[in-house]
Protein backbone atom coordinates (compact mmCIF):
# COMPACT_ATOMS: atom_id res chain seq x y z
CA UNK A 1 0.00 0.00 0.00
CA UNK A 2 3.11 2.25 0.08
CA UNK A 3 2.14 5.12 -2.26
CA UNK A 4 -0.78 3.17 -3.76
CA UNK A 5 -3.33 5.87 -2.92
CA UNK A 6 -1.13 8.49 -4.54
CA UNK A 7 -0.63 6.54 -7.74
CA UNK A 8 -4.30 5.60 -8.05
CA UNK A 9 -5.33 9.22 -7.50
CA UNK A 10 -2.79 10.37 -10.07
CA UNK A 11 -4.08 7.83 -12.59
CA UNK A 12 -7.71 8.91 -12.05
CA UNK A 13 -6.87 12.57 -12.53
CA UNK A 14 -4.74 12.00 -15.60
CA UNK A 15 -7.45 9.81 -17.12
CA UNK A 16 -9.73 12.80 -16.74
CA UNK A 17 -7.07 14.94 -18.42
CA UNK A 18 -6.81 12.39 -21.23
CA UNK A 19 -10.57 12.57 -21.73
CA UNK A 20 -10.34 16.36 -22.09
CA UNK A 21 -7.25 16.33 -24.34
CA UNK A 22 -9.19 16.20 -27.67
CA UNK A 23 -11.24 19.24 -26.65
CA UNK A 24 -8.06 21.05 -25.60
CA UNK A 25 -6.46 20.37 -28.98
CA UNK A 26 -9.52 21.68 -30.81
CA UNK A 27 -9.93 24.74 -28.57
CA UNK A 28 -6.42 25.41 -27.33
CA UNK A 29 -7.09 29.14 -26.95
CA UNK A 30 -10.03 28.65 -24.58
CA UNK A 31 -8.79 29.93 -21.17
CA UNK A 32 -11.43 27.98 -19.25
CA UNK A 33 -10.48 24.73 -20.92
CA UNK A 34 -6.77 25.38 -20.37
CA UNK A 35 -7.28 26.06 -16.67
CA UNK A 36 -9.48 22.96 -16.34
CA UNK A 37 -6.79 20.77 -17.88
CA UNK A 38 -4.15 22.47 -15.70
CA UNK A 39 -6.16 21.58 -12.59
CA UNK A 40 -6.34 17.92 -13.59
CA UNK A 41 -2.70 17.71 -14.70
CA UNK A 42 -1.21 19.50 -11.69
CA UNK A 43 -3.40 17.63 -9.20
CA UNK A 44 -2.15 14.35 -10.66
CA UNK A 45 1.43 15.62 -10.49
CA UNK A 46 0.96 16.44 -6.80
CA UNK A 47 -0.01 12.86 -6.04
CA UNK A 48 2.81 11.48 -8.19
CA UNK A 49 5.49 13.61 -6.51
CA UNK A 50 4.02 12.98 -3.05
CA UNK A 51 4.18 9.18 -3.29
CA UNK A 52 6.92 7.82 -0.97
CA UNK A 53 8.64 5.79 -3.74
CA UNK A 54 8.74 8.90 -5.94
CA UNK A 55 10.03 10.99 -3.02
CA UNK A 56 12.85 8.52 -2.47
CA UNK A 57 13.73 8.44 -6.18
CA UNK A 58 13.83 12.24 -6.49
CA UNK A 59 15.98 12.62 -3.39
CA UNK A 60 18.35 9.88 -4.48
CA UNK A 61 18.76 11.10 -8.06
CA UNK A 62 19.22 14.75 -7.03
CA UNK A 63 21.56 14.02 -4.13
CA UNK A 64 19.65 16.58 -2.02
CA UNK A 65 17.83 15.16 1.03
CA UNK A 66 14.13 16.06 0.93
CA UNK A 67 14.30 17.95 -2.40
CA UNK A 68 11.06 16.18 -3.31
CA UNK A 69 9.28 18.20 -0.60
CA UNK A 70 9.58 21.69 -2.17
CA UNK A 71 8.90 20.18 -5.61
CA UNK A 72 5.68 18.65 -4.29
CA UNK A 73 4.76 21.88 -2.53
CA UNK A 74 5.38 23.81 -5.74
CA UNK A 75 3.08 21.41 -7.63
CA UNK A 76 0.42 21.81 -4.94
CA UNK A 77 0.74 25.60 -5.16
CA UNK A 78 0.45 25.44 -8.95
CA UNK A 79 -2.67 23.35 -8.53
CA UNK A 80 -4.05 25.99 -6.17
CA UNK A 81 -3.41 28.72 -8.73
CA UNK A 82 -5.04 26.68 -11.51
CA UNK A 83 -8.06 26.03 -9.27
CA UNK A 84 -8.50 29.73 -8.60
CA UNK A 85 -8.14 30.63 -12.27
CA UNK A 86 -10.70 27.94 -13.12
CA UNK A 87 -13.16 29.42 -10.63
CA UNK A 88 -12.55 32.92 -12.01
CA UNK A 89 -13.28 31.81 -15.58
CA UNK A 90 -16.25 29.82 -14.35
CA UNK A 91 -17.80 32.89 -12.76
CA UNK A 92 -17.01 35.15 -15.69
CA UNK A 93 -17.43 38.91 -15.54
CA UNK A 94 -15.73 42.00 -16.91
CA UNK A 95 -12.45 41.56 -14.98
CA UNK A 96 -11.77 37.89 -15.56
CA UNK A 97 -8.27 38.30 -17.00
CA UNK A 98 -7.16 40.79 -14.37
CA UNK A 99 -8.42 38.63 -11.50
CA UNK A 100 -6.84 35.50 -13.01
CA UNK A 101 -3.48 37.30 -13.34
CA UNK A 102 -3.68 38.37 -9.69
CA UNK A 103 -4.22 34.82 -8.51
CA UNK A 104 -1.37 33.53 -10.68
CA UNK A 105 0.94 36.27 -9.43
CA UNK A 106 0.04 35.57 -5.81
CA UNK A 107 0.68 31.84 -6.11
CA UNK A 108 3.87 32.42 -8.10
CA UNK A 109 4.98 34.36 -5.03
CA UNK A 110 4.07 31.37 -2.86
CA UNK A 111 6.21 29.08 -5.07
CA UNK A 112 9.11 31.51 -4.79
CA UNK A 113 8.64 31.68 -1.03
CA UNK A 114 8.66 27.86 -0.75
CA UNK A 115 11.91 27.68 -2.74
CA UNK A 116 13.63 30.42 -0.73
CA UNK A 117 12.56 29.01 2.64
CA UNK A 118 13.76 25.53 1.69
CA UNK A 119 17.16 26.87 0.70
CA UNK A 120 17.43 28.85 3.95
CA UNK A 121 16.34 25.91 6.09
CA UNK A 122 18.24 22.78 7.02
CA UNK A 123 16.68 19.34 6.38
CA UNK A 124 19.52 16.79 6.46
CA UNK A 125 17.38 13.78 7.45
CA UNK A 126 15.24 12.33 4.68
CA UNK A 127 11.57 12.03 5.63
CA UNK A 128 9.39 10.47 2.96
CA UNK A 129 6.00 10.54 4.69
CA UNK A 130 6.15 12.81 7.75
CA UNK A 131 8.36 15.74 6.77
CA UNK A 132 5.62 18.20 7.76
CA UNK A 133 5.57 17.14 11.39
CA UNK A 134 9.25 16.14 11.65
CA UNK A 135 10.47 19.61 10.64
CA UNK A 136 7.48 21.54 12.02
CA UNK A 137 9.70 23.37 14.52
CA UNK A 138 12.75 23.85 12.26
CA UNK A 139 13.41 27.50 11.33
CA UNK A 140 12.39 28.43 7.77
CA UNK A 141 11.13 24.91 7.07
CA UNK A 142 8.24 25.42 9.47
CA UNK A 143 7.31 28.63 7.67
CA UNK A 144 7.57 26.85 4.33
CA UNK A 145 5.19 24.12 5.48
CA UNK A 146 2.62 26.54 6.87
CA UNK A 147 2.86 28.73 3.75
CA UNK A 148 1.97 25.97 1.31
CA UNK A 149 -0.74 24.49 3.55
CA UNK A 150 -2.48 27.85 4.06
CA UNK A 151 -2.27 28.58 0.31
CA UNK A 152 -3.79 25.17 -0.45
CA UNK A 153 -6.52 25.56 2.17
CA UNK A 154 -7.45 28.97 0.77
CA UNK A 155 -7.73 27.65 -2.78
CA UNK A 156 -9.85 24.58 -2.01
CA UNK A 157 -12.11 26.58 0.31
CA UNK A 158 -12.86 29.17 -2.37
CA UNK A 159 -13.40 26.39 -4.92
CA UNK A 160 -15.77 24.51 -2.60
CA UNK A 161 -17.84 27.57 -1.72
CA UNK A 162 -18.09 28.75 -5.34
CA UNK A 163 -19.02 25.29 -6.69
CA UNK A 164 -21.63 24.48 -4.06
CA UNK A 165 -23.18 27.94 -4.26
CA UNK A 166 -23.49 27.67 -8.04
CA UNK A 167 -24.85 24.12 -7.79
CA UNK A 168 -27.93 25.50 -6.05
CA UNK A 169 -28.77 27.63 -9.09
CA UNK A 170 -28.58 25.01 -11.86
CA UNK A 171 -30.09 21.62 -12.66
CA UNK A 172 -29.20 18.34 -14.33
CA UNK A 173 -25.70 17.09 -14.97
CA UNK A 174 -24.13 20.48 -14.27
CA UNK A 175 -25.60 20.51 -10.78
CA UNK A 176 -24.33 16.99 -10.07
CA UNK A 177 -20.89 17.89 -11.40
CA UNK A 178 -20.66 21.08 -9.33
CA UNK A 179 -21.80 19.27 -6.21
CA UNK A 180 -19.15 16.58 -6.69
CA UNK A 181 -16.50 19.19 -7.47
CA UNK A 182 -17.38 21.18 -4.36
CA UNK A 183 -17.38 18.04 -2.21
CA UNK A 184 -14.01 17.06 -3.65
CA UNK A 185 -12.68 20.50 -2.74
CA UNK A 186 -13.96 20.03 0.81
CA UNK A 187 -12.04 16.75 0.99
CA UNK A 188 -8.99 18.66 -0.23
CA UNK A 189 -9.54 21.09 2.62
CA UNK A 190 -9.52 18.08 4.93
CA UNK A 191 -5.99 17.35 3.68
CA UNK A 192 -4.75 20.82 4.63
CA UNK A 193 -6.59 20.87 7.95
CA UNK A 194 -5.26 17.45 8.95
CA UNK A 195 -1.71 18.53 8.13
CA UNK A 196 -2.06 21.83 9.98
CA UNK A 197 -3.52 20.11 13.05
CA UNK A 198 -0.64 17.61 13.02
CA UNK A 199 1.86 20.47 12.80
CA UNK A 200 0.06 22.30 15.59
CA UNK A 201 0.19 19.15 17.70
CA UNK A 202 3.95 18.98 17.20
CA UNK A 203 4.28 22.58 18.38
CA UNK A 204 2.31 21.75 21.54
CA UNK A 205 4.33 18.63 22.28
CA UNK A 206 1.79 16.09 21.00
CA UNK A 207 2.41 13.39 18.42
CA UNK A 208 -0.40 13.67 15.90
CA UNK A 209 1.72 12.67 12.94
CA UNK A 210 -0.85 10.00 11.95
CA UNK A 211 -3.13 12.82 10.83
CA UNK A 212 -0.52 13.85 8.26
CA UNK A 213 0.55 10.38 7.17
CA UNK A 214 -2.81 8.55 7.09
CA UNK A 215 -5.80 10.90 7.27
CA UNK A 216 -4.48 13.63 4.97
CA UNK A 217 -3.54 11.32 2.03
CA UNK A 218 -6.88 9.53 2.28
CA UNK A 219 -8.77 12.85 2.20
CA UNK A 220 -6.68 14.02 -0.75
CA UNK A 221 -7.28 10.78 -2.66
CA UNK A 222 -11.03 10.94 -2.14
CA UNK A 223 -10.98 14.59 -3.14
CA UNK A 224 -9.14 13.74 -6.34
CA UNK A 225 -11.71 11.08 -7.27
CA UNK A 226 -14.65 13.40 -6.62
CA UNK A 227 -12.94 16.24 -8.48
CA UNK A 228 -12.34 14.30 -11.68
CA UNK A 229 -15.85 12.81 -11.63
CA UNK A 230 -17.30 16.26 -10.99
CA UNK A 231 -15.39 17.68 -13.95
CA UNK A 232 -16.44 14.88 -16.30
CA UNK A 233 -20.12 14.50 -15.33
CA UNK A 234 -21.32 17.70 -17.07
CA UNK A 235 -19.46 16.53 -20.18
CA UNK A 236 -20.59 12.90 -20.12
CA UNK A 237 -24.27 13.43 -19.31
CA UNK A 238 -25.14 15.46 -22.45
CA UNK A 239 -23.13 13.10 -24.63
CA UNK A 240 -24.83 10.06 -23.10
CA UNK A 241 -28.23 11.67 -23.71
CA UNK A 242 -27.25 12.39 -27.31
CA UNK A 243 -26.17 8.79 -27.83
CA UNK A 244 -29.40 7.54 -26.28
CA UNK A 245 -31.44 9.68 -28.69
CA UNK A 246 -29.30 8.56 -31.63
CA UNK A 247 -29.75 4.89 -30.69
CA UNK A 248 -33.54 5.28 -30.49
CA UNK A 249 -33.67 7.08 -33.85
CA UNK A 250 -31.40 4.47 -35.42
CA UNK A 251 -33.72 1.70 -34.30
CA UNK A 252 -36.79 3.67 -35.36
CA UNK A 253 -35.50 4.07 -38.93
CA UNK A 254 -34.91 0.32 -39.39
CA UNK A 255 -38.29 -0.39 -41.11
CA UNK A 256 -37.64 2.33 -43.69
CA UNK A 257 -34.17 0.99 -44.44
CA UNK A 258 -35.59 -2.53 -44.78
CA UNK A 259 -38.13 -1.26 -47.30
CA UNK A 260 -35.22 0.12 -49.34
CA UNK A 261 -32.84 -2.77 -48.71
CA UNK A 262 -33.22 -4.39 -52.15
CA UNK A 263 -32.50 -1.12 -53.91
CA UNK A 264 -29.58 -0.28 -51.63
CA UNK A 265 -28.05 -3.69 -52.30
CA UNK A 266 -28.64 -3.86 -56.07
CA UNK A 267 -27.58 -0.29 -56.80
CA UNK A 268 -24.78 -0.30 -54.21
CA UNK A 269 -26.21 2.82 -52.63
CA UNK A 270 -25.35 1.76 -49.08
CA UNK A 271 -22.04 2.88 -47.62
CA UNK A 272 -19.91 0.30 -45.75
CA UNK A 273 -21.35 -0.29 -42.31
CA UNK A 274 -19.16 1.41 -39.66
CA UNK A 275 -17.63 -0.96 -37.14
CA UNK A 276 -17.05 -0.07 -33.49
CA UNK A 277 -18.73 3.28 -34.11
CA UNK A 278 -20.71 5.49 -31.75
CA UNK A 279 -24.53 5.51 -31.96
CA UNK A 280 -24.36 8.94 -33.60
CA UNK A 281 -22.08 7.64 -36.37
CA UNK A 282 -24.31 4.62 -36.97
CA UNK A 283 -27.35 6.89 -37.20
CA UNK A 284 -25.63 9.09 -39.78
CA UNK A 285 -24.76 5.95 -41.75
CA UNK A 286 -28.38 4.76 -41.79
CA UNK A 287 -29.72 8.22 -42.65
CA UNK A 288 -27.20 8.54 -45.50
CA UNK A 289 -28.21 5.16 -46.91
CA UNK A 290 -31.88 6.13 -46.80
CA UNK A 291 -31.26 9.48 -48.47
CA UNK A 292 -29.17 7.80 -51.16
CA UNK A 293 -32.02 5.43 -51.93
CA UNK A 294 -34.66 8.17 -51.91
CA UNK A 295 -32.51 10.26 -54.24
CA UNK A 296 -32.35 7.35 -56.66
CA UNK A 297 -36.14 6.79 -56.44
CA UNK A 298 -36.95 10.44 -57.02
CA UNK A 299 -37.81 9.84 -60.69
CA UNK A 300 -40.33 7.12 -59.75
CA UNK A 301 -42.36 9.13 -57.22
CA UNK A 302 -46.07 9.43 -58.06
CA UNK A 303 -47.55 12.78 -56.99
CA UNK A 304 -51.11 11.60 -57.59
CA UNK A 305 -50.60 8.72 -55.16
CA UNK A 306 -49.03 11.08 -52.66
CA UNK A 307 -51.92 13.56 -52.85
CA UNK A 308 -54.63 10.89 -52.68
CA UNK A 309 -53.06 9.16 -49.70
CA UNK A 310 -52.37 12.36 -47.81
CA UNK A 311 -55.89 13.69 -48.36
CA UNK A 312 -57.51 10.44 -47.28
CA UNK A 313 -55.47 10.04 -44.10
CA UNK A 314 -55.83 13.72 -43.21
CA UNK A 315 -59.60 13.44 -43.57
CA UNK A 316 -59.68 10.32 -41.42
CA UNK A 317 -57.30 11.43 -38.66
CA UNK A 318 -56.98 15.22 -38.84
CA UNK A 319 -53.24 14.80 -38.24
CA UNK A 320 -51.13 16.52 -40.95
CA UNK A 321 -47.85 14.88 -39.88
CA UNK A 322 -49.36 11.41 -39.89
CA UNK A 323 -51.02 12.05 -43.23
CA UNK A 324 -47.76 13.20 -44.80
CA UNK A 325 -45.88 10.22 -43.38
CA UNK A 326 -48.49 7.78 -44.70
CA UNK A 327 -48.38 9.45 -48.12
CA UNK A 328 -44.60 9.23 -48.26
CA UNK A 329 -44.69 5.60 -47.14
CA UNK A 330 -47.09 4.77 -49.96
CA UNK A 331 -45.01 6.66 -52.54
CA UNK A 332 -41.70 5.15 -51.42
CA UNK A 333 -43.10 1.61 -51.33
CA UNK A 334 -44.60 1.97 -54.80
CA UNK A 335 -41.48 3.60 -56.25
CA UNK A 336 -39.23 0.86 -54.84
CA UNK A 337 -41.40 -1.85 -56.42
CA UNK A 338 -41.53 -0.11 -59.78
CA UNK A 339 -37.78 0.51 -59.81
CA UNK A 340 -37.17 -3.18 -59.13
CA UNK A 341 -39.54 -4.23 -61.96
CA UNK A 342 -38.64 -2.52 -65.28
CA UNK A 343 -41.77 -4.10 -66.84
CA UNK A 344 -44.02 -2.19 -64.47
CA UNK A 345 -46.38 0.52 -65.73
CA UNK A 346 -44.23 3.37 -64.37
CA UNK A 347 -40.91 4.10 -66.08
CA UNK A 348 -38.04 6.31 -64.95
CA UNK A 349 -38.62 9.95 -65.72
CA UNK A 350 -42.41 9.76 -65.67
CA UNK A 351 -42.83 10.29 -61.92
CA UNK A 352 -44.40 13.60 -60.99
CA UNK A 353 -44.24 13.22 -57.25
CA UNK A 354 -43.06 15.54 -54.49
CA UNK A 355 -39.40 16.42 -54.38
CA UNK A 356 -37.02 14.89 -51.88
CA UNK A 357 -36.60 18.15 -49.97
CA UNK A 358 -40.18 17.74 -48.77
CA UNK A 359 -38.76 15.20 -46.28
CA UNK A 360 -36.77 17.56 -44.05
CA UNK A 361 -34.87 15.22 -41.80
CA UNK A 362 -34.78 12.48 -39.16
CA UNK A 363 -38.11 13.43 -37.57
CA UNK A 364 -40.06 13.05 -40.85
CA UNK A 365 -38.13 9.91 -41.80
CA UNK A 366 -38.94 8.50 -38.37
CA UNK A 367 -42.65 9.05 -38.89
CA UNK A 368 -42.46 7.36 -42.29
CA UNK A 369 -40.65 4.42 -40.69
CA UNK A 370 -43.40 4.24 -38.03
CA UNK A 371 -46.02 3.86 -40.79
CA UNK A 372 -43.99 1.12 -42.46
CA UNK A 373 -43.59 -0.65 -39.13
CA UNK A 374 -47.35 -0.59 -38.50
CA UNK A 375 -49.58 -3.69 -38.57
CA UNK A 376 -50.91 -2.85 -42.06
CA UNK A 377 -48.14 -2.03 -44.54
CA UNK A 378 -48.78 0.59 -47.20
CA UNK A 379 -49.79 -1.15 -50.47
CA UNK A 380 -48.17 -0.68 -53.84
CA UNK A 381 -49.19 2.22 -56.07
CA UNK A 382 -50.77 0.07 -58.73
CA UNK A 383 -53.18 -1.36 -56.11
CA UNK A 384 -54.62 2.05 -55.33
CA UNK A 385 -57.45 3.16 -57.62
CA UNK A 386 -57.69 6.83 -58.37
CA UNK A 387 -59.63 8.76 -55.75
CA UNK A 388 -59.27 6.14 -53.01
CA UNK A 389 -57.10 6.04 -49.93
CA UNK A 390 -54.67 3.09 -49.66
CA UNK A 391 -56.00 0.43 -47.33
CA UNK A 392 -54.28 0.51 -43.98
CA UNK A 393 -52.56 3.86 -44.65
CA UNK A 394 -54.50 5.42 -41.84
Amino acid sequence: MNGLINYVSCAVLWLGLLAKAPDLLRHRHDPYLRSLCAVLGLAGLCFLLGAPPTVGAVNRLSGVPNLAAPLTYAAITGYCAASQVLVVHWRGGPRVRRTARRWMTAYAGVVLGVAVLFVLGDAPVERRTDLDTYYAATPFLAQMIVLYLVAHLTAVTVTAVSSLRWAGRVRGGLRVGLTLLGTGALCGAGYSVAKLVAVGGHWSGRDWSALGTAVAPAAAGLGALLTVVGVLVPLVVPRAAEWRRARRTYTRLAPLERALDDLLTRRRQRLPRPRFASPTTRLVWRQTSIHNALGHLDAYFDRDLYDRTRTGVLTATGDPERAEAAAWAAVITAAARHEADPRGPLQPGTGTGPRLDRVPGPAALGRIADVLAGPAPVPAAHAVPSGRTPAGAA
